[in-house]
């Protein structure tokens, strides 16, 4: 062993935290003037590796500072606090289409933070100077997760530490199916009771073969709000992707589904109006023609919803929507046209009058996997919609450094605008 592998200390703090907090990195006790490798490296749950590194220059003093001090190469570059985690990656020769999800919010995020001798991509067969394993979190200490089964709806509860009642969050992911978690139970460590649902591929409907209807969403909805912990009265929803559609269609018609507030990340209000789910994805399939592929042959799917349709019976009236709306929008989203429904959903709440209950933000640079602060941006992954089950590349968008830092300032914004709606 070096005496460089024996002197050189690496802290890495906290230790144990949740997903979107940010830590202090310290590299101490090396030479001044020394080249050294910061890397992260994470195994996920499916087994696939995920990387990043970035190359750092000690002071006079031997050390450098992740926070105050510039990478100067590696999968970012300049003063980025969080860089190790936002520009994470696969491996080399993982298989081309990954993303990284979370699936058992119960066990944690563990990564391996090292630093090595100079400037380095390759850290095969290269031992580290110094490690620390790291654990992040979506649950907080406290929180408590509950299955719902209940009333035919496939759902997860997440409820904060401490009796309540607390806020509430219904979750709605997009149109990929399945249970998504994580979200919810970051939620729920903030401070509010959420429930993630899952609307496309439920129990029933793999019972049955058939899609849920307006009404299982208004069961949902239905029981938060009859939760003993739960404020009946200020209970919002949240919606990304397809899941916006289902939200806003509820928001504006449903007689019995009255949300505080509703948050609208990548999507739209192109839809019919008349229908459900299964109507909505026919509407989609019939424009399937507008989709196009690119060189390398990835998806590129907002094309199905443009032009923005003039006729009414094809988009949500957002003169209906009598709650505060919070749209956020990735400006380079290729998935769907997330900043031309934006204006156009403006332009109708400015006509009917409701125009102070809209807040927008778009992210230019940013794509339309908008997750919570940190996560790595992907930019195409493989991807099976619930509905057809057709798979395909899908071309999601955004630029590594802009999406990071959009996920960042709209995780902030999200926060900032429920709390408001729900506790003030």
């Amino acid at each position: 062993m070096s005496s460089l592998q024996c002197s050189v200390q690496l802290s890495v703090r906290p230790s144990r935290c949740l997903v979107d907090e940010k830590l202090t990195i310290l590299v101490h006790s090396a030479p001044p003037s020394a080249h050294l490798t910061l890397r992260a490296f994470h195994r996920c749950e499916d087994g696939h590796g995920w990387e990043a590194y970035a190359h750092y220059l000690t002071d006079v003093a031997g050390s450098f500072n992740a926070t105050k001090d510039p990478s100067l190469g590696g999968t970012y570059t300049g003063v980025e606090q969080m860089g190790l985690f936002w520009s994470i990656r696969p491996v080399p020769g993982s298989q081309p289409g990954l993303r990284m999800r979370k699936k058992n919010v119960q066990i944690p995020m563990e990564f391996t933070i090292s630093v090595y001798q100079d400037h380095l991509s390759d850290f095969v067969d290269r031992v580290p100077l110094a490690s620390q394993v790291l654990e992040r979190w979506y649950v907080a200490p406290g929180v408590l997760r509950t299955p719902v089964t209940g009333q035919e709806l496939t759902a997860t509860l997440f409820l904060p530490a401490g009796p309540g009642p607390f806020p509430a969050i219904l979750d709605l992911w997009g149109g990929g199916g399945q249970l998504v978690e994580y979200r919810a139970a970051l939620f729920a460590s903030h401070g509010f009771a959420a429930m993630a649902l899952d609307y496309m591929t439920p129990k029933i409907t793999l019972e049955t073969g058939k899609m849920v209807d307006n009404t299982y969403f208004e069961k949902a909805f239905a029981f938060l709000q009859r939760h003993p912990r739960v404020l009946a009265e200020r209970v919002a929803m949240l919606g990304l992707s397809f899941g916006v559609s289902v939200m806003l269609k509820m928001a504006a018609y449903s007689p019995v589904l009255k949300p505080r507030c509703v948050v609208s990340i990548s999507g739209s209000h192109v839809q019919p109006v008349e229908g459900t789910i299964a109507d909505i994805l026919s509407y989609f399939d019939q424009n399937g023609h507008k989709a196009q592929l690119n060189d390398k042959n990835e998806a590129i799917m907002r094309t199905l919803l443009l032009p923005i349709p003039t006729d009414p019976a094809f988009k949500v009236d957002m003169g209906r929507v009598q709650c505060p709306l919070l749209v956020v929008a990735g400006e380079d989203d290729q998935n769907w046209p997330a900043c031309e429904s934006a204006e156009d959903m403006k332009k109708m709440m400015e006509q009917a009058g409701n125009i102070h209950l809209l807040s927008v933000v778009s992210y230019p640079q940013a794509g339309h996997l908008l997750e919570p602060p940190y996560s790595p941006h992907t930019r195409v992954s493989s991807f099976r919609s619930a509905g057809t089950r057709e798979k395909l590349t899908a071309l999601w968008g955004g630029e590594c450094a802009a999406h990071s830092l959009a996920q960042e300032d709209a995780w902030r914004k999200t926060l900032d605008f429920l709390r408001h709606h729900l506790y003030a």
